[in-house]
This record gives structure tokens, sequence and C-alpha cells, in this order.
């Protein structure tokens, strides 16, 4: 078995297409040791998975709604890294996200969930262990063509996000009828996920040459299990009609869109730094997404919060 010459830091890895992007950078690339942040149960769960693969997978227990334990979880793989427990790190994915039935539900430091597991906790972490990195390196968060909001890429079944400045955005109850579906949960996903395309931009703009960083949008892939909270009509829709399509090009099951997502990782899929990218190429994200002023006051307010 090969030594592992590199680390691979991954949240969201414990299922959907995080779990088949991980088994696939394993297979490939014999020389990772891949980290997996996680609640207990699941990490539990995936790492007999991901072992029968490589031996070179370890866990740490991380609850991305809590900024005590992300602290904590950052503190012991700077520890692990420091020690030589852990070869270098040169690559961190920040993959896991909620998409709740509304915009009430609070994180344990009060912040609105969606919110606070999307956005803040990927800053939070990246500004932890970013320093930890060895270039040539990459970041890769992933997000959604949902935050278009628009017919044509959510079909309708997504409002558009309604960014109001982080300091509103991030609260319970940010939006008008917060309590519903669709103008509450599904609106705080959409505008998350925004939000994390405006914070790639801005940490593309602060990294040092060598650290690239990269929005990764898988967009509608069946069996994730996103929609599991989502409420409405989501859950039947991505279970009963949704796989129908996976005979078209439109829609990827979770070990293809866990191989796009793992070939970004690796840079099998090649992009500038900041790039946003769709599935397998680079392209543009929405119109909206591209404001500095938003990106800078986004990186303020967080900065503020770490």
């Amino acid at each position: 078995m090969t030594a592992p010459t590199r680390t691979v830091v991954m949240t969201g890895a414990t299922r959907g297409i995080g779990l088949e992007a991980a088994k696939d950078l394993l297979r490939r690339s014999p020389e990772t040791h891949l980290v997996i942040l996680g609640r207990g149960p699941s990490n539990e769960r995936t790492l007999p998975r991901l072992k029968e693969i490589s031996p070179h997978v370890s866990a740490i227990e991380t609850n991305l709604a809590s900024k005590a334990v992300i602290d904590t979880a950052a503190a012991r793989i700077e520890d692990l890294l420091d020690a030589g427990a852990l070869p270098p790190m040169d690559a961190i994915v920040c993959n896991a996200g909620v998409h709740l039935s509304d915009a009430l539900h609070t994180s344990e430091d009060g912040y609105e969930l969606t919110f606070a597991v999307n956005v803040l906790s990927t800053h939070l972490l990246l500004r932890r262990l970013h320093p930890h990195l060895r270039a040539p390196a990459r970041i890769v968060v992933t997000v959604s063509d949902a935050h278009f909001g628009d017919l044509r890429h959510t079909g309708g079944t997504m409002p558009a996000p309604h960014w109001k400045g982080p300091a509103t955005v991030s609260m319970p109850g940010a939006f008008d009828r917060s309590d519903k579906v669709r103008a509450g949960g599904r609106r705080a996903y959409t505008t998350s996920k925004l939000g994390s395309i405006h914070l790639v931009h801005e940490w593309a703009r602060r990294l040092p040459d060598g650290i690239d960083i990269l929005a990764y949008n898988p967009s509608l892939v069946t069996g994730t299990g996103l929609a599991r909270e989502a409420g409405g009509s989501a859950a039947f829709v991505m279970k009963w009609f949704i796989p129908l399509l996976e005979v078209t090009p439109l829609v990827d099951t979770p070990p293809v869109a866990g191989r796009k997502l793992a070939d970004v990782i690796l840079g099998t899929t090649r992009a500038a730094t900041g790039s946003y990218i769709h599935r397998t190429r680079a392209t543009s994200s929405s119109a909206e997404s591209y404001d500095a002023a938003r990106e800078q006051a986004l990186w303020d307010w967080l900065e503020q919060q770490s």
C-alpha cells in the first residue's frame, strides 16, 4: 500500500455525492490521507466503507452548526499536521450543506441554520486551515445552480435568493413568511448558495498564489438525501419524478456527480481560481453573484464572527 504523501480534508463526505467523491478520490489517489469532518454516528457508519478502499482515512467529530466545535476540529487538524501525524495538506473540500423546510431553525450560536452551515462554517474552517495548505493546493466549495432562482435553472421549484446583507440573512426569520417551505426554507437555501459563491470570489482575491478556490455546482443529482428536510413537494419530486430523468443528460446519479467532484478536487477539471464549475466545465454563475462590494461586506461580517 502506498504511503500517504498528501492530506485532503472534507466535509459532507458521509452521504450522497460527497461519499461517492471520497470513494473515487481514494481509488484514484492512493497517496491521499482523507480526513472527514462529520458527526459521530455518520463518521462511524462511513469509515468502514472508505477503509475498504484505503486504510488512509480518519474522521474528526464536527458539528458545522457550532462555532466552538468547528474551532476544536480545526485545532485538532492543525495539531496533527504540526506533529507530522498527517502528511502536508493540499486540499480542503467544503461539501456539506443543509436545505430545510423553513428559515426559523437556529444554530447553536443563534444564526439561521441554513446560513450557518452553508456559509459561515465554510469561512470559519478556511480561516483556521488555509495557512496550512501546501501549494499547489485547491479549495472546493460545493454550491448550487439553485442560486439563479429562475425557471431555466430550477424549473420554477426554487424562489430567487433575497440578499439583504449578511447581518440580516444570517438570522432566523429573515424573509417574509419564513415559516413557509418556499418563501422561507427554499429562499434561505438559494440565498445561502448565492452567499457561498460571493465567499468563493472574495477568498479568491485574498489567497496567495498557488492556492486556488473553486465553486462546484453538481446541478441536479438523484438520491442525495438533501431534500429529506426540505418539506413540501421537494422530497416527493426528488424521489419519484427526478429519477425518471436519469436516462437523460440533465441529471446525474451520486456516483457520476461524485466522480465529477473528485475531478475538481484532483485538478483533472482545470479552472482559474474563483471559477464556477458547472458539472465538468467552468462557466458563469448568476449575474447577481458578481458583486465586489457585497462580497467585501460579507467578508467583513464573517470576520467579525470568527
